[in-house]
């Protein structure tokens, strides 16, 4: 392998690129907007969900408890009803997520030391947000009934819960660098998928072939220009993370770029090898789509965690280069692992980069013969 020959090629590509509007705007200007977009737009944090109280009780006890929930944030009294079958039209009709329904005798209760009981009705449609809801429900009313009889209620076990690494459990600090590794597999594959079906359909590859060139040294310089352009949305998509939604950083962020770049390598590789057995460039987008954002945003462990999978689809995911990069990003930025404790992770990608490039490599030989 001679690097003039890989730096005439790469010189080639960079010009094309700077060529081409379209691939300079997708190159710099879709991770950051899809980064920004996605980062406001998901989250699993609940804030001033919709709630309407039926108070039967009508006392100054049963008003302070609802203020409790509206004081905690989480939810947002927008009525109060006066009947029990307006409750379903609250719910049905979507005006409402919560509805509390206080007994007439709620506040008689209380103080006789009876154990007064709230009835709490959430929409299960959406799972996840009601089962945290409840929680949130089951917290404020348990510091409520603590607060009005002074603190003589001991529980027969005290749990004392200390969360690390995120303690104040905010969905955004394991979102984002999730989200940087979904968007990175997405357009690094892109990015490449398109290079050799371009030359085909310019009619410029046998131009190439006809060089003394070795198709290693055609696959290697073709991927450096999109490797620098990676390696500058990594660094734009990390910027963003810690200044914009200012997920903490506590690991080394030399480690980070050194193992983003062997990410780049394979996405950028897969790139190339989806390239090669596309007849398009049309066709390449499609598939470098399809094998990359599915599995990198379904079962990468980026939004769901993979030991609650099936078995065969846990040891599906072995194959999936995202969800290494997840673990890593989510441990440099969370935890500040090292690259000890990321050695696994480090060397598979390392790995599947290898395979695909040699894989690329022979399947070109290939389609050249």
């Amino acid at each position: 392998m001679k690097l003039l020959r890989v730096k005439a090629v790469a010189k080639k590509e960079l010009i094309q690129i700077w060529r081409d509007p379209l691939s300079l705007a997708m190159a710099f200007l879709m991770p950051v907007m899809l980064l920004f977009i996605f980062g406001y737009a998901i989250t699993l944090d609940i804030n001033n969900l919709t709630t309407v109280v039926y108070d039967l009780d009508k006392s100054s006890l049963s008003r302070e408890l609802v203020e409790s929930f509206g004081a905690s944030g989480y939810f947002s009294v927008v009525g109060n009803i006066h009947e029990q079958k307006e409750i379903d039209q609250y719910l049905d009709s979507g005006k409402a997520f919560v509805a509390i329904s206080i007994p007439k005798d709620f506040s008689e209760h209380f103080r006789t030391g009876k154990g007064p009981s709230i009835q709490i009705i959430v929409d299960g449609s959406d799972s996840n947000t009601a089962t945290i809801a409840l929680g949130y429900m089951s917290a404020i009313t348990e510091r409520f009934s603590q607060r009005i009889k002074g603190g003589r209620i001991t529980p027969l076990i005290d749990p004392r819960g200390r969360v690390w690494y995120n303690p104040e459990l905010k969905s955004r600090n394991f979102i984002i660098p999730g989200l940087i590794a979904v968007i990175m597999a997405v357009i690094t594959a892109l990015l490449t998928s398109l290079t050799i079906a371009r030359e085909w359909e310019r009619g410029t590859m046998e131009q190439l072939i006809a060089t003394p060139i070795k198709t290693q040294e055609l696959i290697l310089g073709k991927l450096i220009p999109y490797f620098f352009i990676g390696f500058v949305d990594v660094i734009f998509s990390i910027l963003l993370a810690v200044f914009l939604f200012e997920v903490p950083l506590r690991g080394n962020p030399l480690l980070l770029m050194m193992l983003s770049s062997i990410f780049l390598f394979g996405g950028l590789s897969l790139g190339i090898l989806i390239s090669i057995v596309a007849k398009s460039q049309l066709v390449a987008s499609q598939i470098a789509m399809i094998v990359t954002f599915l599995p990198a945003f379904l079962l990468s462990g980026f939004m769901y965690s993979i030991s609650n999978m099936p078995k065969p689809l846990q040891i599906f995911t072995l194959a999936i280069p995202a969800r290494y990069f997840v673990t890593i990003l989510k441990g440099i930025f969370l935890k500040g692992s090292t690259l000890k404790l990321l050695m696994f992770e480090t060397i598979l990608l390392s790995v599947f980069g290898l395979f695909v490039f040699a894989v690329a490599n022979r399947k070109f030989r290939k389609r050249v013969i």
